[in-house]
Formats: C-alpha cells, sequence, structure tokens
C-alpha cells in the first residue's frame, strides 16, 4: 500500500507518521521532500516549492522506487499535491506569478504520481487538533495553503479516480486510530 500525508505546515503531518512507523514497522517511511533539498531553500519561496513537488512526484513515479517497493507498503509525507497547494497559495498572496506553461507541467507531474497513491490522508487545520503556532510558522501561508489544499481535492481531473482520500482531524491517539482505520478499509478486498 502507497499512503502520502497531506497538509500544511504544522498540521500534524511528522506526529501522525511517526505514530503510524512505530505500530507498523512493515512500512517504508519517506520523509518530507523539505529535508532533501538544498539547505540554503528559501522556505516560502516558488522555487523551493516548484523543487519539492518535483522530488515528490519523482519518488512516487520513479521506476526504480516501483521496483525496489514491489510488494511492500510506504507512507510519505507530503507529495506533490501539497507543493502544488503551496504554488497557488502565494499566487493568491501575490508573492508569486505562475505562468500556464509551469502550472500545466506541475498540474501533468501532480496528477501522474497520485495515480500510483492508494490512500490519499488529508490533515485539515481544525480548531480541535491543539496545534498552536506562532508567528514564524507564517501563519498567513498556513492557512492559504490549507484552502488550496482543500479546493485541490475537488479537482477531479487532477485527482483522478486512483487514490482513496480520507480528511481526518483530532488529537494524536483519535489521527492514528482513522488513519489505521482507512488503511484497513483501503487494504480491504472490494
Amino acid at each position: 500500500m502507497r499512503i502520502v500525508v497531506s497538509g500544511t505546515h504544522a498540521s500534524g503531518k511528522s506526529t501522525l507518521i511517526s505514530d503510524f512507523a512505530l505500530r507498523h514497522p512493515e512500512f517504508t517511511v519517506l520523509a518530507d521532500p523539505f529535508d532533501m533539498i538544498d539547505e540554503r531553500a528559501v522556505a516560502r519561496d516558488p522555487r523551493t516549492f516548484a523543487a519539492q513537488l518535483r522530488l515528490a512526484a519523482a519518488r512516487l513515479t520513479d521506476d526504480d522506487l516501483a521496483d525496489q517497493d514491489e510488494g511492500g507498503d510506504l507512507i510519505a509525507e507530503r507529495g506533490p499535491l501539497d507543493f502544488l497547494a503551496y504554488l497557488v497559495a502565494l499566487a493568491e498572496l501575490g508573492d508569486a506569478e505562475l505562468d500556464e506553461e509551469f502550472t500545466e507541467r506541475a498540474v501533468a507531474r501532480t496528477a501522474a504520481a497520485l495515480r500510483t497513491v492508494d490512500l490519499l490522508v488529508v490533515l485539515p487545520l481544525a480548531a480541535g487538533d491543539g496545534i498552536e503556532v506562532g508567528d514564524e510558522e507564517d501563519p498567513e501561508l498556513r492557512d492559504a495553503m490549507n484552502d488550496a489544499l482543500l479546493d485541490l481535492l475537488n479537482d477531479t481531473e487532477l485527482i483522478g479516480t486512483n487514490p482513496t482520500i480520507t480528511e481526518i482531524s483530532g488529537p494524536p491517539e483519535v489521527r492514528l486510530a482513522l488513519l489505521e482505520r482507512a488503511v484497513e478499509t483501503a487494504a480491504a478486498p472490494s
């Protein structure tokens, strides 16, 4: 099974994945692409998000990974959809201009990667999650990305029919139980 956990920054992705991995060591964990790019990358820069989108898509569509993963399970912190949402959010905030050709390539990469995903877990911002953030977390971008991500989930041409989508919220123990239930449901023969 291939799972991607999506959500804006400081939404609980790392905690959920860590909790899940402790109980399910058979899953390979793919870290946040931000941890895999150049240390000099600027967090709110469109080029940084574009690089992360390419990396997140490549690791889901790479034939070598697919061969290596055959029969194995993986859970990825963020997919290309996250970074497409960040780019849309930056454009909506007036911090980036996205040309049509670039946007078409980003959408095509994202759609191709999503076709390889079995379960897309989305962590929308919710008051009951108990996650407090300070100004260093750029709350304006955090909220704008959350809204863009939720809007992109409604784009059936982008999302396609392959991934099962589940939105999870609540405190960490509730999120873990909901993720485990979603995995069981997605793995059950239909």
